[in-house]
C-alpha cells in the first residue's frame, strides 16, 4: 500500500476526490484488474500514471474505493507486467475482477 494511505485504506491529499481517472481510449482490449490501496484521488493518479505508461496500454480508469481498474491494450494484456507495475507504485494488485 501506498505510504499517503492509512490502514484502513483511506487518504488525505486536500484534494477532494472523484469517481474516475482515466486517460484516452480507442479500440483494443478492455481488462479489468482489481487494486487494493485506492482510498484517494492522489492514490488514483498515481496507479493510473504508473499502468497508462506501459507501452501496449492505451487507455486507463481508475476507481477510488472499489480499486477496479478497467485497462485497455491494443493486444492481449501482459498481467504479470501490470501486477508487477501496480506493485513497484506501491499498491497490492489483486488479479483481475
Amino acid at each position: 500500500m501506498s505510504s499517503c494511505c492509512t490502514p484502513d485504506g483511506s487518504c488525505h491529499t486536500g484534494q477532494a476526490p472523484e469517481n474516475t481517472t482515466s486517460t484516452a481510449v480507442s479500440d483494443g482490449h478492455t481488462t479489468v484488474y482489481k487494486v487494493n490501496g485506492v482510498g484517494s484521488a492522489h492514490c488514483q493518479g498515481v496507479v493510473a500514471k504508473a499502468v497508462g505508461g506501459l507501452d501496449d496500454v492505451i487507455g486507463v480508469e481508475v476507481e477510488i474505493g472499489t480499486g477496479l481498474v478497467t485497462v485497455t491494450t491494443g493486444g492481449a494484456p501482459d498481467d504479470g507486467l501490470i501486477a508487477e507495475t501496480v506493485d513497484e507504485a506501491g499498491y497490492e494488485f489483486a488479479g483481475r475482477a
